[in-house]
């Protein structure tokens, strides 16, 4: 699928950086919690172990997605928004769980939409960014994404204003992520808690509003750069 050029499309990449710079430095450390196990999955939504030669189920809502060597690869086109593979599935509380690999990427997001809901940018409901060197937890309905604090910060002046605004909808955990190594996430999203697991260990957590929005039709993949690699994908309802 190869995308028109359009202007709004080429400065994609500079907008979306510039509002996560502004989330970022309004995100508190990731929230104390009790410590929590990594959550068992119950009834199976969907599971992919990309041992085929097409996407599947994976619709590449902005190129480009491959299936190479049994894993789905994504990789950003120059001058282009983060390459976008998403798999639809109606879902609430769930748990998704995934490897991945950075392979040359520095960032990747794990991403929750509602492709009906009109009131925040795309439709996005919740998010985990991850980095070389953090994992951030995002509430996108109440918080960047939102349509008055995506406008608001869009005008001169306006990322103070929204400041105060994005009080409380991020959480930032350190992690250490390097290139050409296999990781395994896992992500629960409960009611209005969003929780974060990495090989295993507890890496993040956030309870914000927004979160517990009834219904997250869709989740996917958004790859900045030259490539990350994705394998075992399941998602589950929780336990």
């Amino acid at each position: 699928m190869k995308l028109p050029s359009h202007p709004r499309l080429k400065r994609a990449p500079r907008l979306a950086a510039a509002l996560w710079a502004l989330c970022l430095a309004h995100s508190a450390p990731a929230q104390p919690s009790p410590a929590a196990p990594v959550p068992r999955p119950g009834e199976e939504l969907f599971s992919d172990d990309f041992e085929r030669q097409d996407l599947g189920e994976w619709r590449a809502m902005v190129p480009s997605f491959t299936i190479i060597d049994g894993a789905m690869r994504g990789q950003q086109s120059p001058g282009a928004h983060g390459a976008v593979g998403q798999v639809r599935r109606p879902m609430r509380d769930v748990v998704v769980s995934f490897r991945f690999k950075l392979d040359g990427s520095t960032t990747f997001n794990a991403v929750f939409d509602d492709k009906d809901f009109k009131g925040s940018h795309g439709g996005h409901i919740c998010r985990v960014l991850f980095t070389t060197n953090q994992i951030r937890l995002g509430d996108d309905k109440e918080g960047v994404m939102r349509n008055d604090i995506f406008e608001m910060t869009k005008k001169p002046g306006g990322k103070a204003l929204a400041a105060p605004l994005l009080a409380g909808r991020g959480s930032v955990a350190p992690a250490r992520i390097e290139q050409n190594k296999w990781y395994h996430a896992t992500i629960e999203v409960v009611g209005d808690d969003m929780r974060v697991w990495l090989d295993g260990a507890p890496s993040g957590h956030l309870k914000s509003p927004g979160i517990a929005h009834e219904t997250k039709s869709s989740f996917h993949f958004t790859v900045i750069g030259p490539g990350v690699l994705f394998d075992d994908v399941k998602i589950s309802r929780p336990r």
